[in-house]
């Protein structure tokens, strides 16, 4: 069996307020607690004051929206009018939609960029096995993570909001007081999620790249792998699911967006 890359698992800072290294391991997975990054509800109290007159997650998703295409100027991006020469900005559904078609496109690597700046986990894998840091796979994650495209409208901000807001949904509608959620991953590869520790024919532990796909549907899954990966992710860890907002390019495969770390799973051939 291949080892792991001698790679940290993550750098000291972050906006978490706890050790990138508990945030990272199968301790923290197991047993988790609620993560906020730092000040992201507190500047926006208006949304959140909003939130609680919506009687259900469709509402809350559209009050959510406006509020977002209100706040970046996103709204007439996103209806992309015909014959109209529009300023491009960036949005978080642009990062959806880039990541949609390729978690390693240079959206991925943004994405990937504000995990690693918001929760401190740096990723393994961006379109090869990052095996050491200021090595030629991590300087080209880092360029395109950097892009200047992507980082005109306050774009991890953009990208707080949404997990704060995710967070918020989850904890409101849709799985109240459940810390765990069984979620899904095919794979024909182990260079993106790698296996730390084997213990049985079945039972693995992997370090999952700091941040991945995965689906509630088993059959969804095995459309992307020969092996399924079952993993129960903290709710804490969902970025994003699929019935969070009313319209986003994710609609089809029923995605769900997970902060990675050391995950206990099992793995199952089809």
């Amino acid at each position: 069996m291949n080892q792991p890359p001698k790679v940290s698992y993550g750098q000291s800072t972050n906006l978490i307020g706890l050790p990138t290294a508990l945030l990272a391991s199968r301790e923290f997975n197991a047993c988790p607690v609620p993560l906020h990054i730092s000040g992201t509800r507190e500047m926006n109290k208006t949304l959140f004051e909003m939130l609680l007159q919506a009687p259900d997650l469709p509402d809350a998703g559209i009050a959510f929206q406006s509020y977002m295409f209100a706040m970046f100027g996103i709204d007439p991006e996103q209806r992309e009018a015909p014959g109209k020469v529009r300023r491009y900005r960036s949005s978080f559904l642009r990062l959806l939609k880039g990541w949609g078609y390729d978690s390693n496109s240079p959206e991925g690597a943004v994405l990937k960029g504000w995990v690693q700046s918001r929760f401190g986990l740096i990723p393994t894998y961006h379109k090869d096995m990052i095996d050491r840091i200021s090595g030629p796979v991590w300087t080209a994650y880092v360029e395109e993570k950097m892009s200047s495209r992507f980082h005109n409208n306050s774009i991890y901000t953009q990208l707080d909001m949404l997990y704060t807001f995710c967070q918020w949904a989850l904890e409101r509608f849709t799985k109240p007081g459940q810390t765990h959620r069984t979620l899904y991953r095919g794979t024909n590869s182990f260079d993106e999620h790698q296996i730390v520790e084997r213990i049985d024919r079945r039972q693995v532990v992997m370090r999952i790249n700091n941040l991945a796909s995965f689906s509630e549907d088993r059959d969804v899954a095995s459309c992307f792998g020969d092996v399924i990966l079952t993993a129960r992710v903290p709710m804490v860890k969902i970025v994003f699911f699929n019935t969070l907002l009313p319209v986003h390019p994710l609609k089809g495969e029923g995605e769900f967006l997970v902060i990675g770390g050391e995950y206990l799973a099992q793995a199952s051939y089809i």
